[in-house]
């Protein structure tokens, strides 16, 4: 069963806070159902929005597929999220699940957000 502690939710925070520092990201990192790591990203100057459809470049938010980083991004924002999301799981990150079977077993869940829908994202140039 997915679990997320809050002094393993410390550790993590502890780790991504040099990653924030270099790429100049404004983020906090939060705990949801006691079973997802939030990392959820409020201003910067990488431009998150710029491979999201028009609605979600309209309001200033989305969500980040952890699984599709490579394939959606380029440049600082692969780079960034590609480091995010590996101190997000963390060195005892394990994935059992069988998605053929409906099993589901993993160490605990990650998300990654954008901007919020009632604050969106702010580019800084």
């Amino acid at each position: 069963m997915a679990y997320v502690s809050q002094d393993f939710k410390k550790q993590v925070q502890a780790s991504i806070k040099p990653l924030l520092k270099k790429f100049g990201i404004r983020a906090t990192l939060s705990v949801r159902h006691h079973s997802t790591l939030c990392l959820n990203i409020s201003q910067g100057p990488i431009d998150f929005l710029a491979v999201q459809d028009n609605w979600a470049r309209e309001r200033g938010y989305t969500s980040i597929n952890e699984y599709t980083v490579d394939r959606d991004y380029t440049g600082p924002a692969r780079e960034f999220l590609t480091a995010a999301v590996a101190l997000l799981k963390g060195d005892d990150y394990f994935d059992y699940s069988d998605v053929m079977t409906d099993y589901f077993h993993c160490s605990h869940y990650i998300e990654i957000n954008v901007g919020k829908y009632n604050k969106p994202y702010v580019l800084i140039k």
